[in-house]
């Protein structure tokens, strides 16, 4: 901010140096002054000829642009004279002026004056506003020509001069006008052009000799009427319309527009159209309206292919059209677009050709055709079909955009043996849909024949079919004749002294016999083997007539799965315990469908199958169970499984048949297996024998108590109650009736259970705390179980069974099953 105040302060004095103070001036002004009363006119430019700002020195006056001094507020002059300044400023060059005013109270004029009037003054009408003059455009005088006069009231009062400023006064065009400095009247120096001075405003001031404006300044227009001078005239110098052809009457066209410098609305604007002449000069194809200039469609067929385009001399005219006034001419060129009225047809209707056998993708033939609509348009733009005699796709017809010709052309091998000559219809439309003119018929389609003659030529042998696939079982011998792929002359038909051949560099898998074509396998196609397990090979093979001409076919050997894998079983031991719930037995095959499941189980052994069965579960799995209660033990078990190609998988099922609850309970160590044939030593012979006449001894113990009476009711009771124990509350989930156990009839109210089939007997075990007695049935034959001892003492009820009735039980099969040797004695 520092460096801006010195530039300011030499401004200052800049601007001071150049002030300078201009001519005094100096008003006769009443003692009493109005508000809003003009006082006098300074004229500025004479002090300075531009200037930005213009103010007073005294707020009592304001100062107009045009140099007019006016009141702001009521004054009252004194005895002295009143003065201010009135300042004026050019910004741009730096320079004030000053005006200094004086205003003098004006004295009273005598009667002995110019000016003497009677005390009392009649007002005569005022003319100090007249109506705006006229003065005629163009007018031709003679100059000066007085146009209006001003006065004003005041000169009843004083000597007023008359004066004037503006537009053609002091401001271009300047000197057009004037005003005689007593009477007031306006003179005309020349004539006017409306069309560039349509009008002029003018300020009149009426003053006194000394200055004193005792009007305000009139503000009057000279207008200039207008003369019909100028012609009109077209906007452009050429109008260019289209229009489709076809179009119906009415169809807008276009517009001509014209103008006219005169002034607008009145007579010498106001235009009309009409066409003055057509070319061709045929009949009228367009209308003009005289108003608007809109031209429109006339004639209902418009042709393209007849008329391309029509030429219009076009008229428009002032005065509303009436012959006296100005015209102008004007040129419209309406162009006829085209669209496809008019189908393409074919110059020739029948066409020959000939072309080799086996030649493709060349040129056969080029056909041409007429189309009137317009060239290079989508009307005229040829598309062209075969309709007829193309069934194997062999042909194909393209457009040259440049010539609009069909080109017909060979896409695949013409075989001359099967087809001497080829005939085909052709058929040609346009891109563009067609549009019927009115009243005129359906287009129909243009067509040509074309007949191809197929040429003969030398071939070399022919593969039929030229892809060959030959499916192979997998893992066939070497050797094995799996097709024969042979080639045939197409010229003789027959495959007479061809040789076949492999390339080399190829799969080996297959071979071919050179005369015969017979082919057979190399190796063993397996596709679990390196390359082979795409399962697919191509093989290309050479077939060469007598004349040394080669024909190539293609084999296409598959690998088919086959039935390569025996089934097995994927687990072949199983523990199976008390509940003797069936074993599921799951085979797996690596081959695929249709050489794996669902399979098939058999049990070869014919003992074995007598005691255990086979059913399904699903294609994969059986299920294994025992038939009724056989002897516990190890049973190694033949079971065959089939798969669905009928190749037979053996396997041993090894089943722990075990006196458990869970499989976890059998300590694995090795038994006899159950159903062989067991021959007892000396030291089990001996232990049997003891072991039953100690059980006979304590069932005599308990019988002879029972039979003396020593144990009462109660005694029975509490055995029953107290040493045994329902089966079918202990151990949950294990069953211990079986559907064969029938209740013996005993003379204690509770206890055991009893069975009696046929003549045999089987005493059910009796339950103590990990103690058991038990009757095991299996294969036909009884066994005695052993007394487990593990804490408790059994107790059996001596009530229900007499002596006699168990020696006559135990002796016999003891005896029997010892002779036998199916009978496994259990010592823990």
């Amino acid at each position: 901010m520092a460096p801006a105040a010195p530039r300011l302060v030499l401004g200052l004095l800049v601007l001071s140096l150049c002030c300078e103070a201009c001519k005094k001036v100096i008003f006769h002004v009443p003692s009493e002054l109005e508000a809003d009363k003009l006082v006098g006119r300074v004229d500025l430019k004479e002090c300075l000829q531009s200037a930005d700002l213009i103010s007073s020195s005294d707020g009592n006056f304001k100062v107009l642009e045009d140099g007019s001094v006016y009141t702001t507020s009521a004054l009252s002059l004194s005895a002295e004279k009143k003065t201010f300044t009135i300042i004026l400023k050019d910004i741009q060059e730096q320079v004030e002026k000053k005006i200094h005013v004086d205003l003098v109270e004006e004295e009273k004029k005598t009667p002995n004056t110019r000016h003497a009037r009677d005390t009392v003054l009649k007002r005569t009408k005022r003319r100090w506003g007249p109506i705006p003059s006229v003065m005629i455009e163009n007018s031709l005088g003679p100059f000066p020509l007085q146009i209006q006069q001003v006065q004003s009231d005041t000169a009843q009062n004083y000597t007023i001069y008359y004066s004037a400023s503006g537009p053609g006064i002091d401001q271009d065009p300047k000197g057009l006008f004037y005003i005689e400095r007593e009477t007031g009247n306006i003179f005309a120096t020349r004539a006017v052009d409306r069309e560039q001075y349509p009008s002029f405003q003018i300020i009149c001031f009426a003053t006194t000799p000394d200055g004193y404006s005792p009007e305000v300044p009139l503000v009057h227009t000279i207008r200039i009427e207008d003369d019909n001078d100028n012609a009109p005239y077209f906007t452009q110098d050429l109008f260019e319309f289209c229009v489709p052809e076809n179009s119906r009457p009415g169809v807008v066209v276009g517009k001509v527009i014209a103008e006219d410098r005169d002034e607008p609305y009145t007579l010498h604007t106001t235009l009309k159209y009409r066409i003055v002449s057509q070319t061709p000069p045929i009949t009228p194809a367009f209308s003009l309206h005289g108003d608007t200039g809109v031209i429109s469609v006339l004639l209902p067929q418009l042709d393209r292919e007849l008329v391309p385009s029509y030429t219009l001399l076009v008229e428009v005219r002032d005065m509303a059209g009436q012959p006296f006034g100005l015209c102008t001419t004007g040129t419209v060129v309406v162009k006829i677009e085209d669209t496809n009225d008019n189908a393409p047809t074919f110059k020739q209707l029948q066409y020959e050709t000939r072309v080799e056998e086996n030649r493709v993708n060349v040129e056969v033939l080029r056909i041409s055709v007429v189309d009137l609509d317009e060239p290079g348009s989508p009307g005229s733009g040829a598309v062209y079909e075969i309709i007829r005699g193309n069934d194997d796709q062999a042909f194909e017809i393209t457009t040259d955009k440049n010539t609009n010709e069909g080109i017909l052309c060979v896409t695949k091998g013409l075989d001359y043996e099967a087809a001497k000559q080829r005939i085909l219809v052709i058929g040609v439309n346009n891109e563009a849909p067609y549009l019927l003119a009115p009243h005129s018929q359906q287009l129909s389609q243009s067509t040509c024949s074309v007949t191809v003659h197929v040429l003969d030529v030398d071939e070399g042998p022919v593969f039929k079919p030229c892809l060959l696939r030959l499916d192979v079982k997998e893992c066939e011998d070497i050797g094995t004749a799996i097709g024969r792929y042979v080639a045939q002359d197409p010229e003789t038909g027959n495959s007479e002294g061809i040789r076949y051949r492999i390339p080399p560099g190829q799969c080996n898998w297959v071979n071919i016999d050179d005369k015969s074509g017979e082919i057979r396998t190399v190796r063993v196609l397996d596709r679990d083997i390196g390359e082979m397990r795409r399962g697919q090979c191509n093989i290309t093979v050479l077939a060469i007539d007598r004349n040394g001409k080669t024909g190539t076919g293609t084999i296409q050997v598959c690998i088919v799965p086959g039935n390569k894998n025996f089934p097995r079983l994927t687990q072949t031991d199983y523990i199976m315990c008390r509940d003797r719930n069936p074993i599921s037995l799951t085979a797996q095959d690596g081959d695929e469908a249709p050489y794996s499941a669902p399979f098939e189980y058999r049990i070869n052994d014919r003992r074995l199958a007598s005691m255990w069965k086979l059913t399904p579960h699903d294609d994969n799995s059986w299920y294994l169970s025992p038939k009724g209660d056989i002897p516990y033990g190890i049973y190694e078990i033949p079971v065959s499984v089939i798969d669905n190609g009928g190749k037979i998988g053996e396997n041993i099922v090894r089943v722990n048949l075990c006196d458990c609850v869970t499989p976890t309970e059998c300590d694995g160590r090795t038994r006899q297996l159950a159903g062989g044939n067991v021959t007892l030593g000396l030291w089990a012979i001996l232990a049997m024998i003891l072991g039953s006449l100690l059980l006979l001894l304590i069932l005599i113990t308990i019988c002879g108590c029972c039979g003396a009476g020593v144990m009462n009711r109660q005694v029975t009771d509490d055995c029953a109650n107290h040493n045994l124990i329902i089966s079918n509350t202990e151990a949950p989930g294990e069953e211990v009736m079986d559907h064969n156990i029938i209740p013996l009839q005993s003379t204690c109210d509770q206890g055991g259970y009893g069975v009696k089939t046929g003549e045999q007997q089987t005493f059910e075990m009796v339950k103590g705390r990990g103690h058991t007695l038990e009757s095991v049935k299996g294969g036909g034959h009884q066994t005695l179980g052993s007394v487990k001892e593990g804490g408790g003492q059994t107790m059996m009820d001596t009530c229900r069974y007499s002596y006699s009735e168990w020696h006559n039980f135990t002796h016999p099969r003891l005896g029997e099953e010892s002779i036998r040797g199916h009978t496994v004695i259990k010592n823990n």
